[in-house]
């Protein structure tokens, strides 16, 4: 038989390998396709996060100043995602060596893996989902640096500090580095990895900063109370998408995580206000949007943990200490971070972390203890992961910033801060009036 002949019966057996039986070969991995859209579908939710966090920002400060934390969140967002996609994803996500650093397997997102490892979603649906809480976290510090940073020195700043400080911490907890293998530190959605690094920065540098010129802590007014809750509304629903994509599927821990979120959310702010009501006669719609991030903050490392019972504990007690928190940074340690993100995002991502130990138990409704784990032995694993997260900030924000402001002055003029940063960096105001 010649090679013609053999042609049209060639051409038959493969017409008769259907795509499924081709699928079946053991070398290619086949994503869910209902588990790919809901992860696309909570990328595409959670990005809302952003300029929620850019309106909430907005409307807490001077009239001036209300178009530089849009500016500061924008301009972190696009930096961050360049860096996240060209380095930051191989050294939080990459091949796992000794757990400190990701290897380099996946610079510029080069070579990716038709599957993220243990999920049954694209490698590169992942990353842009991570990509989301890579931004977040060093916009979250345009609110300690409100009114006086200088915008050259927060782009570099914050560029570096997202290799720096969130990339190897995101490998050590989410990437299965070493305190999520060697000490078993659990943190479901960004608790510990966005909220304790953002809020423990934020601290640092508004130390380095000093207090706005003419403003005693606390005392600025709230020029855009609708914008703040609008702002807030959006981190709200965003949050949920994040919460819920963490699962990394479409099943029920990525719905119990949703409602866990919500609940913390629905609860801390209620609870805010009623603290504004006993100590200061009045509710206010600013407490209200404080107190949605005080949730989020407090229940993020543990939403896929604990029952919804368990959530609301988590945010009544986040507005508590965040409440506590807030009053005692300006009244007695008179230190100005400005839109209180040590506050709120520090102290409630390290209460979210530590409460996770005795939630996790079934009889408070949670999913129940790893191997070898129990309420004291999960206790320390959240406070060891909690401790080395904070000092690895603290040192390295101090240092980054040192060397940023080598480039940059930290800090605008006094004529500058004086006259507005939306008219004296950035050329343009939202207001013409203070």
């Amino acid at each position: 038989m010649n090679k013609q002949h053999l042609l049209p019966i060639v051409a038959a057996g493969l017409a008769l390998l259907s795509p499924a039986a081709i699928a079946q070969d053991g070398r290619i991995d086949v994503s869910s396709g209902g588990d790919t859209a809901w992860m696309l579908a909570c990328c595409s939710m959670g990005l809302l996060t952003l300029p929620g966090l850019a309106l909430f920002y907005a409307g807490r400060v001077r009239s001036r100043n209300a178009l530089s934390p849009i500016i500061q969140c924008a301009a972190i967002f696009a930096l961050c995602s360049l860096l996240w996609f060209m380095v930051g994803y191989t050294l939080g996500f990459g091949e796992v060596g000794k757990g400190w650093i990701g290897n380099g397997n996946a610079w510029m997102l080069v070579s990716l893996g038709n599957l993220r490892d243990g999920t049954s979603v694209p490698e590169s649906v992942f990353a842009l989902f991570q990509m989301i809480f890579a931004c977040l976290a060093p916009a979250f510090l345009a609110g300690a640096w409100a009114e006086r940073a200088r915008f050259g020195w927060t782009l570099a700043f914050a560029g570096a500090w997202s290799i720096v400080v969130y990339a190897p911490v995101a490998h050590w907890i989410s990437g299965s580095g070493w305190l999520a293998r060697g000490v078993g530190t659990l943190d479901w959605s960004g608790g510990i990895a966005v909220h304790v690094t953002a809020g423990v920065s934020a601290l640092a540098l508004a130390i380095m900063l000093g207090r706005r010129r003419g403003v005693a802590p606390g005392q600025v007014a709230p020029h855009g109370s609708l914008i703040t809750v609008a702002g807030a509304s959006l981190l709200w629903i965003g949050w949920l998408s994040l919460a819920g994509g963490s699962a990394l599927t479409a099943n029920d821990d990525a719905g119990a995580a949703i409602i866990s979120m919500h609940v913390a959310c629905a609860a801390s702010a209620l609870t805010w206000m009623l603290l504004e009501r006993i100590a200061r006669g009045k509710p206010s719609a600013t407490g209200f949007a404080i107190g949605i991030n005080a949730g989020i903050a407090a229940v993020s490392p543990a939403a896929g943990y604990i029952s919804p019972g368990g959530a609301a504990v988590f945010g009544l007690a986040g507005a508590i200490a965040c409440w506590c928190a807030m009053q005692f940074m300006r009244r007695r340690l008179k230190i100005d971070d400005a839109l209180g993100v040590f506050a709120v995002h520090g102290v409630g991502g390290v209460l979210g972390a530590l409460l996770l130990a005795p939630f996790l138990s079934p009889l408070l409704g949670g999913v129940g203890y790893g191997e070898g784990m129990n309420p004291i032995a999960q206790l320390v694993a959240q406070g060891v992961g909690v401790a080395v997260v904070a000092a690895w900030s603290l040192i390295a924000s101090v240092i980054i910033a040192l060397m940023a402001s080598l480039a940059f002055p930290m800090r605008v003029s006094e004529s500058a801060e004086r006259t507005g940063l939306d008219a004296s960096s950035h050329g343009e105001q939202a207001w013409h009036f203070d």
